[in-house]
């Protein structure tokens, strides 16, 4: 069994950084392509960054250079951290797992940018 928790949400201001963290619970060595997903209002859900087979990290477009996704398999967690952050960065966050080829997804935290 696995399940995902997301921390650190919350209210942004324009050209502020943030730093998501999820919590795993499991076997985190059994949990593959382990990433960062996020959903704005009234649009599909998008990647963010996600670990690759070979261990890379592949970011998704709006996120490139600007985010940084780091795994501790000690703490048991994958942390995001998005710098220069904009209202189009509105949206909730979720954190995702493929194990034994079922897909693993937290809840959600919800970071809002605004003045």
């Amino acid at each position: 069994q696995v399940q995902l928790v997301e921390s650190g949400g919350g209210l942004v201001q324009p050209g502020e950084s943030l730093s998501l963290s999820c919590k795993i619970f499991g076997n985190i060595f059994s949990i593959n392509a382990m990433g960062w997903y996020r959903q704005a209002p009234g649009k599909q859900r998008e990647l963010v960054g996600r670990f690759t087979p070979l261990g890379r990290i592949y970011y998704g477009d709006s996120a490139k250079g600007r985010a940084t996704i780091h795994r501790d398999n000690a703490k048991s967690v994958l942390d995001l951290q998005m710098t220069n952050l904009q209202p189009e960065d509105t949206a909730v966050y979720y954190c995702r797992g493929l194990k034994d080829g079922v897909e693993y997804w937290g809840n959600g935290t919800l970071v809002t940018v605004s003045l």
